[in-house]
C-alpha cells in the first residue's frame, strides 16, 4: 500500500504514461513490494504491466555501475579533479557529449561529477580508464550481472542488451555512450540489484519474492538468499561510491528534494529521453528514475522508481518525478514502523480489519484496559503519544513520533482535538480539511520547524 500509493499520487499529479517501484530488503535481497501502474485510454491508471521486470535504457542511474568500474580500475580516484567547463557540452574520443545542465563550476571531482550527475565527466574518467581497451568496461558490466537476468521468481523478466564493445573507435563509441545510460538495457530490478549491492557493503544477492512453496499444507519448497558475489568491489570502491551517492543527496541533483529530510538516505536520479518507434528520441518522451537505499548510515531496504513520462511533460527529470516518490515511501515506513520496533505483539484473537490508531498514551491504555485486550506498553519514558497497529494481525503499540519542540510531530491517525493539542503546543498554524481522524500531513514529521510554519491535514 505504501509503494504504491506514492506512485499512484506522483503519477496522477504527472499524467505519465507509465510507473514501477521495487522495495527491497538490504540484507537478504527479499522484494518487499512492488507497484506497476500503466495510464488506461479513460485517464485512470491500472497494473497492465510487470515494467519492473521490463528492460529500457536506464539513463543517469546507470553511472553508479561506471563509478564503481573506474574506481575498480584504479585509474581515478573520487577526489581527483575532472575538468567539465561550463558550456555543458565537450567532445571526449571520439564523440560530442552533452550535459542535462551545465555544471556548477568547470572543475568536478569525480565525486561531485556522480552527485551533479555530469556525462561529460563520467565520459572523461570512463575514456581515461578504458580508452584503449574500451571492452574492460564490459567486462565490469557482466561482473556486476547486468549482462544476464536476475533469476527472480516472477514471470516475463526480459533479458538485457549490452553494446558489442571491440578495441575500435566504433567500440569507443558505444563505451562512452554506455557510461552515462544509453545503448544498454537494463530492467529496474537489475539497476536496484546493483544498488543493493553497494547498501550492502558490496555483497550482491539475487532478488526473490517468493519464501515457500505448499501443497495441500505441505512445504514442498523453501527459498532463502542466495549471494551471487561475496565482494563485487574492493571494500575502498563500496566507500566511496557510497559517499558519492550521498553527496547526491546532500549537494546534488536531489538536493532539493531531501532538504531538511530527518532520514539520511543516498541515492541517484536518472533521466533518460526514451526511444519511441519511428520518431526515436524526438517524441519528447523521458524515464526519470531513482535508485538508492535508507538508512545511509545502516541500510536496511533499496528501492528503485521509474516513470515514463507523457510527450513533451513539463516535469520530466528524476529528481522532479522519482525522488519525490523515493522520500514519500521512506518518509511513510518510518512513520508506521519507525527505526526501532520495540514495541510487544498482544496475543489476542485475530482481527481481519486493517486498523491504526493514534492517540494520547492515557487513553490509549484506557480503551485497552476497557474492552479487557492484553497488551504490553513499550512507551519509551516520557513518552505521551502512542500508535497502536497491526502486524500479522495483532496490535502492536509504538510511541507516536513527536520529537522535539522544534521538529514537525507525527499526528496521522489521530483525532482531530489530539492533533490540534499537538500542533498548536508547537506554534504551528494548522489548515483542515475533510471529517474524521488525520489521514495526511502536508509536512514530513521530523521537518525542522520555521517561523509561521503552517500545516494542512486532512481528515478521513
Amino acid at each position: 500500500d505504501i509503494v504504491e500509493t506514492a506512485l499512484m499520487k506522483m503519477m496522477v499529479q504527472s499524467e505519465s504514461q507509465t510507473g514501477t517501484v521495487i522495495l527491497m530488503e538490504t540484507k537478504t535481497g527479499k522484494i518487499k513490494a512492488i507497484a506497476n501502474l500503466g495510464r488506461l485510454k479513460d485517464g485512470s491508471y491500472s497494473e497492465t504491466m510487470n515494467y519492473a521486470l521490463q528492460t529500457t535504457e536506464p539513463g543517469s542511474t546507470i553511472k553508479l555501475a561506471t563509478l564503481l568500474a573506474v574506481l575498480d580500475h584504479g585509474s581515478s580516484k573520487e577526489g581527483d579533479l575532472v575538468e567539465v567547463g561550463s558550456a555543458g557540452r565537450q567532445y571526449v574520443g571520439v564523440r560530442n557529449i552533452n550535459d542535462a545542465e551545465r555544471s556548477p563550476k568547470p572543475m568536478l571531482t569525480v565525486k561531485e561529477c556522480f552527485a551533479h550527475s555530469s556525462n561529460v565527466g563520467l565520459a572523461k574518467i570512463a575514456y581515461k580508464a578504458f580508452a584503449d581497451k574500451p571492452d574492460v568496461y564490459r567486462n565490469y558490466l557482466q561482473k556486476f550481472h547486468m549482462d544476464k537476468p536476475t533469476g527472480v521468481d516472477l514471470l516475463g523478466e526480459s533479458a538485457p542488451r549490452l553494446p558489442k564493445i571491440k578495441r575500435n573507435k566504433e567500440g569507443l563509441h558505444a563505451m562512452l555512450t554506455a557510461a552515462f545510460g544509453y545503448a544498454i538495457q537494463v530492467s529496474p530490478l537489475q539497476t536496484l540489484m546493483l544498488y543493493n549491492a553497494v547498501a550492502n557493503n558490496g555483497k550482491m544477492m539475487r532478488p526473490y519474492l517468493v519464501n515457500s512453496v505448499k501443497a495441500n499444507g505441505v512445504t514442498r519448497k523453501e527459498f532463502s538468499p542466495v549471494v551471487l558475489d561475496e565482494n563485487l568491489v574492493k571494500p575502498s570502491v563500496i566507500e566511496a561510491a557510497r559517499r558519492s551517492m550521498e553527496a547526491v543527496i546532500t549537494e546534488g541533483t536531489a538536493k532539493n528534494v531531501f532538504k531538511n529530510f530527518p532520514i539520511p538516505v543516498a541515492g541517484k536520479t536518472g533521466t533518460a529521453h526514451v526511444s519511441d518507434g519511428t520518431v526515436g528520441y524526438g517524441a519528447g518522451v523521458y524515464q526519470a528514475s531513482f535508485a538508492g537505499y535508507f538508512p545511509a548510515d545502516n541500510p536496511e531496504y533499496s528501492c528503485v522508481v521509474v516513470i515514463k513520462t507523457k510527450p513533451h511533460a513539463a516535469m520530466h527529470y528524476g529528481g522532479q518525478l522519482a525522488a519525490p516518490v523515493f522520500k514519500e515511501i521512506v518518509a511513510s515506513i518510518y512513520a508506521q514502523y519507525g527505526r526501532e520496533r520495540n514495541a510487544g505483539v498482544v496475543n489476542v484473537v485475530p482481527d481481519s480489519s486493517s486498523y491504526v490508531f493514534a492517540g494520547r498514551r492515557d487513553e490509549m491504555q484506557q480503551v485497552l484496559r476497557s474492552l479487557n485486550i492484553r497488551y504490553i506498553d513499550s512507551m519509551q519514558k516520557g513518552a505521551s503519544l502512542s500508535q497502536v497497529y497491526p502486524v500479522n494481525y495483532k496490535p502492536v503499540a509504538k510511541p507516536a513520533y513527536s520529537g522535539s519542540k522544534n521538529l514537525m510531530p507525527d499526528v496521522r491517525y489521530m483525532t482531530l482535538r489530539d492533533a490540534l493539542h499537538e500542533l498548536e503546543s508547537r506554534n504551528i498554524k494548522v489548515t483542515v480539511k475533510g471529517r474524521g481522524k488525520v489521514a495526511a500531513q502536508d509536512v514530513l514529521p521530523g521537518t525542522p520547524l520555521a517561523k509561521n510554519t503552517t500545516v494542512t491535514i486532512l481528515l478521513n
